[in-house]
């Protein structure tokens, strides 16, 4: 339903539970600076309880509008999570939907964030340098009722990993390595 197997998705789900370790994931991506405003991530490889996977590689590019002194070769990296987000809830929303037996017909997100450059740039301590909020309106043509619809976005906005990074906050720890 909905292109996801849902009985692959409750045999997933009872062997997470029986086997949690099976659910321990560690995902990485590389970043490199290019030129300019200008950077390239590669993502191609993640753990899985314990054990690295090889997988595709993907590219992502980033970049800033000409107003920011980029070129716009690229989204930038706000913009990039605010994609990330609609990629996460998505997929929420298309496996939930399945495993509640509901039927999408259509899905689609809009999604935009307030950012005040003033904090960025340095310009005053009383502006946050990242999003001041982000608003995201769902789209959903279903075979099912407001109530159903209802409890399937609560169930996607309570588990959406994105969510949850975006609403909370998570300990971040950088390193600096002179090369």
């Amino acid at each position: 339903m909905n292109g996801v197997d849902v009985a692959a998705l409750e045999t997933a789900v009872e062997t997470i539970s029986k086997e949690p370790d099976a659910g321990m994931f560690t995902f990485r991506a590389e970043t490199e600076w290019e030129d300019a405003l200008k950077s390239v991530t590669t993502i191609d490889e993640f753990d899985q309880a314990g054990e690295t996977i090889h997988t595709r590689e993907f590219t992502l590019r980033g970049d800033e509008p000409e107003q920011i002194l980029g070129e716009r070769t690229a989204p930038n990296a706000v913009e990039l999570l605010l994609g990330a987000l609609g990629s996460c809830l998505s997929v929420g929303y298309a496996a939930s939907a399945a495993h509640m037996g509901i039927e999408l017909d259509d899905l689609r997100f809009e999604m935009e964030g307030d950012v005040d450059l003033r904090g960025f740039l340095g310009i005053s301590e009383d502006v946050r340098p990242g999003y001041e909020s982000i608003t995201c309106t769902v789209y959903v043509d279903a075979d099912a009722s407001e109530a159903e619809l209802a409890e399937l976005r609560e169930h996607v906005e309570a588990t959406s990993p994105l969510m949850d990074v975006i609403a909370n906050e998570v300990p971040v720890e950088t390193r600096l390595v002179a090369e």
